[in-house]
């Protein structure tokens, strides 16, 4: 009586911890306990698994993830043949890149020092460097993801920061302080959304998604280094309009679908600037602009 009152007890308690349902708590029965009783009262054709299944089990614990130690590959910053004449031709396009990005600093200098139309010059430069590497990766086969990452940042330390600072400079005592203050923080911050937008979204061999950077920044400087003959107040408002159409989705033809038109559409432009340069720019610039909206409204009604 007192074996069977013990192994109750303890199927007692089994039973008990099960229902209280703790999963921290794990019962196991001794070896004597279990089988004495089992050979005692002709427990035997019970099999260990099922006199044991009464016993609360801890949840089983999900496997941990296994651990990547396999070394970190590097990426090479040229891909394909590392040559020493590919090496130097990758060397040449980045250089190209680098001027931009050093012009770009010296007309922020240059414009700081009051000299406005000379920092404009040096922004025109920046485009011109700007256009060679890219048509020198592609023509000297090393365009690389390297290349397109440093020309964006070049990029925006020429055309979204240095542009802004020769459009101040140059509005500096003909327009009040903080309307020419946030006209040049607006080139900068719509410069910055552009050149994201466009390093993340799908390329178009056609149409540019908004006016480009570089574009704008070209305008910039032209319009300083010609001095428009515009009140103060329709230049900044002709900077923000130039900035807000940067990250507009308005579709703008590119320059090599320009060059294509026909001969005959070049020619009032050249003679326009023969007559009267800065009219001529003005019209030409206006017509770029309000050629995107028009795209626009054609590509709404065709579709």
């Amino acid at each position: 009586m007192r074996r069977s009152s013990t192994f109750a007890r303890q199927v007692l308690l089994v039973r008990v911890g099960r229902r209280d349902g703790d999963p921290g708590t794990e019962l196991v029965l001794p070896d004597h306990l279990v089988d004495r009783p089992r050979r005692r009262y002709g427990f035997d054709r019970f099999g260990r698994a099922e006199i044991e299944a009464v016993m609360p089990v801890s949840p089983a614990l999900a496997p941990a993830p296994a651990v990547d130690e396999s070394p970190a590959m590097s990426i090479p910053l040229l891909p394909g043949e590392r040559t020493a004449a590919r090496r130097m031709k990758f060397a040449l396009v980045n250089a190209c890149t680098l001027a931009s990005l050093m012009l770009g600093i010296t007309a922020i200098f240059v414009a700081m020092a009051g000299e406005a139309r000379v920092a404009a010059l040096l922004l025109i430069a920046c485009v011109a460097f700007d256009g060679l590497d890219g048509a020198l990766a592609r023509k000297l086969g090393v365009a690389s993801p390297f290349g397109a990452q440093m020309d964006s940042l070049a990029d925006m330390c020429s055309f979204g920061l240095a542009a802004p600072v020769v459009v101040y400079a140059s509005l500096a005592g003909s327009a009040p302080t903080a309307a020419a203050g946030v006209a040049a923080a607006l080139v900068a911050a719509c410069a910055a959304i552009r050149l994201a937008r466009f390093n993340v979204s799908p390329k178009d061999g056609r149409f540019f998604c908004g006016v480009p950077t570089t574009m704008a920044a070209a305008v910039l400087a032209l319009t300083v280094a010609i001095g428009l003959p515009l009140p103060a107040v329709a230049q900044i408002a002709g900077v923000a309009l130039l900035a807000f159409a940067m990250v507009s989705s308005f579709p703008y033809a590119k320059l090599a679908r320009l060059l294509k038109l026909p001969p005959w559409v070049w020619l009032a432009p050249v003679i326009g600037a023969l007559v009267d340069i800065r009219l001529t720019f003005a019209l030409v610039v206006v017509g770029y602009l309000v050629s995107g909206p028009l795209l626009w409204l054609h590509q709404r009604r065709t579709a």
